[in-house]
């Protein structure tokens, strides 16, 4: 029986490593990022708040030095999100974020606010399975699906000539409705689990044909659940969160030089919940990163959120 429960650890450990190694618009900045991680406990709905908070730094030379067209960028988002858990088999998560975008240049400064695209997504419940080891309680569920991303944000096709060489990021909204295929598995045994979320995006042109690069999101998170009293649940998580795009294209055929990459980020948060309420965050530590052809350059991020199940 130990060593039936040492194979089932390792089968853990062995899948948060294996997600770690799959394979944005730049790094998640701007516009079109959905970052899951651990979504909160409900059982047929749930609202919530969640703050976002991501730096980007454009113009910079191969070597890594400034000049006067190097912009500092600011990316802020407040969303309203949720949940809704259709019987057993089905759920719809969506989400509607507001967006505060500031940049600072020599050149070029300013700032844009207002709503960006709206998304929704959609999974079914593939794998739900409960089984004991031992003394132990193992835990799987596996949800896919698909989504749909509106162009509910603003699109000003003159952004892109602002600053000559500089992304397509600057934006509170991409102008295109676009699509996602998304995956998201969860194995834990009794208080440690590990969760996997897997997101591809595919853009379509936008009305000034524009588009931007498809992207590839994963993260994984291991956590550990620590039950203080009786309704009083703390997890404190770690993990890693990589992005990567294809680079953008115009009138179909141009690709955009200063756009595509990669970035993998460190992530250490934590979760708690209350009864009904959740509250949680995280802080993102860009580890690597090649963005643009090494023209831009992503800082670390934080989020936090707040939410109710009802």
């Amino acid at each position: 029986m130990i060593q039936m429960k040492k194979k089932w650890i390792f089968t853990i450990i062995l899948s948060f490593s294996f997600a770690s190694t799959f394979a944005c618009d730049i790094c998640g900045c701007g516009v079109g990022s959905y970052y899951l991680g651990i979504l909160p406990q409900f059982n047929k709905r749930f609202i919530g708040l969640r703050y976002q908070y991501k730096t980007l730094t454009t113009h910079i030379s191969p070597d890594g030095q400034t000049s006067y067209l190097t912009s500092d960028e600011k990316y802020q988002t407040a969303e309203l999100w949720g949940g809704f858990n259709f019987g057993s088999k089905f759920r719809l998560l969506y989400f509607i974020p507001y967006n505060f975008n500031e940049r600072q240049s020599i050149e070029l400064s300013g700032s844009k606010n207002g709503l960006g695209d709206v998304a929704f997504m959609g999974y079914y419940n593939l794998l739900d399975k409960k089984q004991t080891l031992g003394s132990s309680l193992l835990v799987q569920s596996l949800w896919v699906g698909a989504g749909i991303k509106l162009p509910t944000g603003k699109y000003e096709p003159l952004e892109k000539d602002l600053v000559d060489e500089s992304p397509n990021n600057f934006q509170l909204g991409t102008g295109s409705t676009d699509f996602t295929l998304n995956a998201a598995y969860d194995i834990r045994l009794m208080d440690f689990g590990v969760d996997v979320n897997l997101n591809y995006k595919i853009n379509t042109n936008n009305r000034y044909d524009y588009r931007y690069g498809n992207k590839f999101t994963t993260n994984a998170l291991a956590y550990y659940k620590f039950r203080v009293a009786k309704t009083l649940t703390i997890a404190p998580n770690a993990g890693v969160l990589y992005e990567t795009s294809a680079q953008d294209t115009e009138e179909k055929i141009y690709k955009i030089d200063v756009s595509g990459g990669y970035s993998l980020s460190l992530i250490g948060g934590l979760e708690a919940s209350f009864n009904r309420f959740s509250v949680g965050g995280n802080y993102q530590n860009v580890a690597s990163q090649n963005l643009a052809g090494g023209s831009v350059k992503a800082g670390d991020r934080f989020l936090i959120h707040a939410s109710v199940a009802f």
